[in-house]
């Protein structure tokens, strides 16, 4: 765990460093959202991982431009998109998407500038697309640490690490056992997959 005023290229790729320092021979993916420097300073590291931004968070950025009466109808259209059986049906529906509509521009935007991270999915298996598509699992840990430290005051990191510590040691214990859903399904889904083939049999 870090502790940083600022994220920026130069601190994700000292995080990263250490990382690898500590023994992480290599990272698949990385599921985010829009954080600063993230994707770089990973590269510099691991300079073959895929970056995947987050399609939950890309949605909560395009309603931001839509009224909410129109909120239901379009994000069933997305849904058409990013949830599409191939790349082609994918391609496909967001021309539709953006057609339909095209009276919020802003919203539509989103989806342009970052139309890469959606068609990339398609590059992967149905299962290993629903891991990597959502940060849900790590806004899951964020949604714990905030409640645990937003009542409090903390005179310096150390009292703040050491309230985190402890909420870490719990959710060990609430999550011991958690699995991957289908995970034998993504392994082998990874295996037949021509850039991870080696790297699965190497690490498994």
């Amino acid at each position: 765990m870090w502790l940083n005023e600022t994220e920026s290229k130069h601190k994700w790729m000292q995080i990263f460093d250490e990382i690898k320092a500590r023994g992480v021979e290599d990272i698949f993916f990385i599921s985010m959202d829009g954080v600063s420097g993230l994707e770089e300073g990973a590269r510099a590291i691991y300079p073959n991982v895929t970056a995947q931004r987050c399609i939950v968070h890309l949605i909560r950025n395009s309603i931001k431009y839509v009224p909410s009466k129109d909120y239901k109808a379009f994000t069933a259209s997305l849904k058409k998109v990013y949830g599409a059986q191939n790349l082609k049906a994918c391609q496909s529906a967001f021309e539709t998407f953006k057609q339909t509509w095209s009276a919020y521009p802003g919203a539509i935007n989103v989806w342009t500038k970052h139309f890469h991270h959606v068609e990339q999915l398609f590059d992967y298996g149905s299962a290993i697309r629903k891991i990597m598509y959502t940060t849900n699992a790590v806004e899951a840990i964020h949604s714990s640490f905030r409640k645990v430290t937003q009542k409090g005051a903390f005179p310096d990191e150390t009292a703040l690490l050491k309230v985190l510590f402890l909420r870490v040691k719990e959710l060990e214990a609430k999550w011991d056992g958690g699995f991957i859903q289908n995970w034998s399904l993504v392994r082998n889904q990874l295996l037949v997959h021509e850039g991870f083939e080696d790297k699965v049999l190497k690490y498994s």
